[in-house]
């Protein structure tokens, strides 16, 4: 703890903005003022990139992936490293419109690269023309520089991290209209209200970058130790195909009833005598048969 508070005062994490250009919701994070520039409370800071790692950490131990996202000139290269390190997405050219809530259309893109790559590996491509091959090298270059960071996330990310709220602000719309948790880096002049989790800190320092970056991304290797396997997951996912299906409290109640008799083992009731009904009399013999009967 004593050496991730001694790098962060280094890097210079605690220096915001000028007074003059800072947002009042930030005032909670701030430890005072110092030649006209807001000093941001360290304690503050490591509270919430403690928070931030210990989220980060369950997340990915559940099978899920964390989306970095570090469009400024600064955050790039921090951001690029640490996530391609850990191998998780990330976004540092521009954050293009639908990349969470449209992600069916940025797969359909993402196949198109690779159909431009094997043209290119194939040698197919020198069969077009000139202009024709020129242009499909440009779209090839053009997707590839866009997203070529999440080429690899197949579905939604279970949270994502922001450096810089106010350059960002499409990619937490997006976020926040689908449910996705977030956690940035805010700085003085930012809204941490738009943020899941803020870390209040220096968001223009590229050393304050890369050391929240490196915390981060450590909690994403902590947590894929613990990450069940693809095996484990297949099973459990058959398991669960396999388990029988809940009854409900009709069948049950019908289940819970007696058997209905069948009519082999149902009894027959003896036949009753009608009341006033006398019983018809026996037919005569075989011996009085030729006997006459009596005269009226």
């Amino acid at each position: 703890m004593a050496s991730l508070v001694r790098d962060l005062i280094e890097a210079g994490i605690h220096f915001g903005q000028r007074r003059s250009n800072w947002n009042p919701k930030m005032k909670p994070y701030l430890f005072g003022v110092r030649n006209r520039i807001h000093i941001i409370d360290i304690r503050q800071t490591v509270r919430g990139l403690l928070l931030g790692k210990k989220y980060i950490q369950r997340v990915v131990s559940e099978g899920k992936d964390v989306c970095f996202v570090g469009t400024k000139r600064q955050a790039r290269a921090a951001v690029e490293n640490h996530a391609t390190g850990v191998g998780m997405p990330y976004v540092v050219e521009r954050w293009l419109g639908g990349t969470l809530t449209n992600h069916r259309t940025i797969r359909e893109r993402l196949k198109r690269l690779e159909e431009l790559e094997q043209l290119v590996e194939s040698g197919e491509i020198e069969n077009y023309s000139k202009k024709m091959a020129s242009r499909l090298q440009r779209e090839k270059r053009k997707i590839t520089r866009n997203l070529q960071g999440i080429r690899n996330m197949n579905k939604l990310p279970g949270a994502l991290v922001i450096i810089d709220v106010g350059r960002e602000i499409n990619a937490l719309r997006e976020a926040r209209g689908l449910g996705i948790p977030t956690i940035a880096l805010v700085d003085t002049d930012g809204d941490p209200d738009l943020v899941d989790i803020p870390i209040p800190g220096n968001d223009d320092s590229m050393r304050s970058i890369d050391v929240i970056m490196r915390e981060l991304c450590e909690a994403v290797r902590q947590g894929k130790v613990s990450r069940p396997s693809e095996k484990e997951q297949a099973q459990t996912q058959t398991t669960e195909d396999d388990s029988p299906r809940r009854r409900s409290s009709r069948a049950m109640f019908r289940a819970a009833e007696p058997p209905t008799p069948t009519p082999e083992t149902e009894p027959v009731p003896a036949p009753t005598q009608p009341t006033g009904v006398t019983e018809p009399a026996s037919a005569p013999s075989a011996t009085s048969a030729g006997a006459e009967p009596n005269a009226p």
